[in-house]
């Protein structure tokens, strides 16, 4: 009996152990921290951009038309090919104009004989009245003569070089260097001087980009020079950059070119142009795209990722990593973007630490495992390279600043 007792409590005992470490089994242990990606909050200098809606333009544009009346027998130019002020675009038929010089230049020999007839008068009857051999009216009648001869021969040689520079105006030349356009006429077309223009020449190298600028904007940049000299000056120092439709920027440089003298009283805007060049002459006027320069630079400027902000319902706010690896929430209030990152205004101060990945991972309070966050090297190339964007679209206005002072 002492046995079967005996063997009964050592399998209770077995048992209780056996129960023990299943449970120990059940209980996990507790999760490591969230790995999340972290950055320092830095104070930098940001160029602050403007850029406007711009439409491309020649230098020069020069309208061809015909100077005389008559038919075109020849186009001596390619369309849409280089020309060189001179060169000859049209011939006009000038079968008209050369029998009209050979005309004008017997009138003028006729006059001209005249005249050396008045003249060899005038030389025998100088004598002859001195000496009282015919009378001073005879005299007077031949040197008024003279004169009326000279008068004649002055007038037919006028008409002489009018008709020299009609017969000349049948070669349609261009009237500067440039890239001549598509013809308006054909082989055979009567044109003059009161008709459509031929055709067209623009200088492209360098070209124009016209764009407006709100009067503001306009204002705001010209007030704070207090001197013409500096305002010349600074305007002349801009940089600007062309934006090509199909999203490449033009890699040369342009300059300030001129202001409008008036604004435009529909628009309240101002039109500017700035200059380009353009050596393989690849832009055409007509074309659009975007302008932009800086226009002022903010110092120390807190500037966070866009991938850090947690935006809801409007209002933005960041994680930030407290004292002993601890998140907390922060709102901010947020500017203007610059390419993949954002210029927080007011919420945030630098050498703080913010979350820049694994915001869904955390809530405050808890305690993270921080990475430093190293952007690759396409948001480094993205970040430099960044047009600069507003909070919101202002695509559809005639111009519109994209980071800095809001409107």
């Amino acid at each position: 009996m002492n046995g079967c007792r005996h063997l009964l409590i050592t399998l209770a005992f077995a048992a209780a152990a056996m129960s023990s470490c299943d449970r120990k089994k059940e209980e996990k242990a507790p999760p490591p921290p969230p790995e999340v990606l972290v950055m320092p909050v830095k104070a930098v200098d940001v160029p602050i951009w403007s850029e406007w809606v711009a439409t491309t333009d020649g230098a020069v544009n020069a309208k061809i038309r015909a100077q005389v009346t008559g038919y075109l027998t020849t186009q001596k130019y390619i369309e849409g090919s280089d020309v060189k002020k001179g060169d000859i675009l049209f011939t006009i038929d000038d079968r008209p104009f050369r029998a009209a010089l050979d005309q004008a230049k017997g009138d003028l020999a006729q006059q001209q004989a005249r005249l050396g007839k008045a003249t060899i008068d005038v030389n025998r009857y100088t004598p002859l009245a001195a000496e009282q051999a015919i009378s001073q009216q005879e005299l007077d009648d031949a040197i008024q003569a003279k004169l009326a001869a000279e008068a004649a021969v002055a007038a037919a040689q006028a008409v002489v070089e009018n008709a020299q520079v009609n017969l000349g105006f049948t070669n349609v030349t261009s009237l500067i260097d440039g890239v001549a356009g598509l013809a308006n006429a054909q082989i055979g077309d009567l044109v003059g001087p009161n008709g459509s223009e031929l055709t067209a020449v623009s200088t492209v190298n360098p070209i124009k980009a016209y764009f407006t600028v709100s009067e503001r904007e306009y204002l705001n940049w010209t007030m704070q020079y207090k001197t013409d000299a500096e305002l010349e000056e600074k305007s002349k120092s801009l940089a600007f950059e062309l934006i090509l439709s199909n999203g490449t920027t033009w890699p040369y440089k342009g300059k300030f070119y001129f202001a409008d003298r008036q604004i435009d009283v529909r628009t309240g805007s101002i039109r500017l142009a700035a200059i380009f060049e353009n050596p393989r002459n690849l832009l055409r006027p007509g074309q659009f795209g975007l302008v932009r320069t800086t226009v002022r630079t903010q110092r120390d400027a807190i500037l966070v990722p866009q991938r850090a902000v947690i935006e809801t319902q409007g209002l933005y706010q960041v994680m930030i990593v407290e004292a002993g690896d601890k998140v907390g929430a922060r709102p901010i209030k947020v500017g203007d973007r610059i390419g993949s990152d954002w210029i927080v205004t007011s919420g945030l101060s630098a050498g703080e630490t913010i979350l820049v990945e694994g915001q869904q991972k955390v809530r405050p309070g808890m305690v993270v495992h921080p990475k430093p966050y190293v952007p690759s090297s396409q948001e480094k190339a993205a970040s430099a390279e960044a047009t600069p964007a507003p909070k919101t679209d202002a695509q559809s206005a005639p111009a519109r600043q994209t980071n800095g002072e809001k409107r």
